[in-house]
């Protein structure tokens, strides 16, 4: 019953939690590098216009001219092969505005190949309401908590019966505090610039590292 207690989950608490994650700007690994993405897609909108402007928001001030010049690589190219040359340009500029964020690139994914709350995101943008976005991480962060929390708290009750039992407590704990402790981190982050979405991959990284190794 006392762990039970440990934690209410409400309707209007996840609202809240979801809310905060949604209106904290913070510029995650989101799909700036598939090829249906929006840095590409301005990037398509500077090539067909011969105009660098759309895309120069993407990149630091910093970076432009590594930029500008492969942007007028591909505007001077007159071979036969401009698609390829074109899905070079668009990797050195996602790679150039992933490294702005502090974030690593591994090359340019297919379209389509983005999450569903990101898709969501774009589509919340479009249609100038967030309700949708917020219904369906406000039910994916009550599931993800609730399961943990139903695991933590089953276990909880037999964790002094036998050192199996303890571990297996232990272990299901380990992973329901880690979950709203990185939810919570979220919510409550400070920073807005798009180097946070680097430093929170290296910490969870660091995190999930010293969870192995004490537990």
């Amino acid at each position: 019953m006392r762990f039970a207690n440990f934690i209410k989950i409400s309707l209007s608490g996840i609202a809240a939690i979801t809310a905060l994650i949604i209106t904290t700007p913070r510029n995650a690994a989101a799909h700036c590098d598939t090829l249906d993405g929006p840095v590409i897609q301005d990037a398509r909108k500077a090539i067909d216009a011969r105009d660098i402007t759309p895309i120069l928001k993407w990149v630091k001030p910093q970076d432009e001219k590594a930029v500008k010049t492969a942007f007028n690589k591909v505007l001077a190219d007159k071979s036969k092969n401009q698609e390829k040359t074109e899905h070079k340009f668009f990797a050195t500029l996602v790679k150039i505005h992933r490294a702005g964020e502090g974030a690593s690139f591994t090359g340019l994914k297919p379209a389509g190949a983005v999450e569903p709350a990101v898709a969501e995101a774009d589509k919340a943008l479009a249609s100038g309401s967030a309700e949708e976005l917020v219904k369906l991480i406000s039910d994916d962060i009550a599931g993800g908590i609730k399961t943990r929390y139903e695991h933590a708290a089953a276990t909880y009750k037999h964790k002094d019966e036998s050192i199996a039992q303890g571990r297996e407590f232990v272990e299901a704990y380990v992973a329901y505090t880690h979950y709203v402790e990185r939810l919570h981190q979220d919510a409550t982050a400070k920073e807005g610039a798009h180097g946070e979405h680097g430093k929170l991959e290296k910490h969870y990284a660091h995190k999930k590292e010293s969870a192995h190794s004490k537990h």
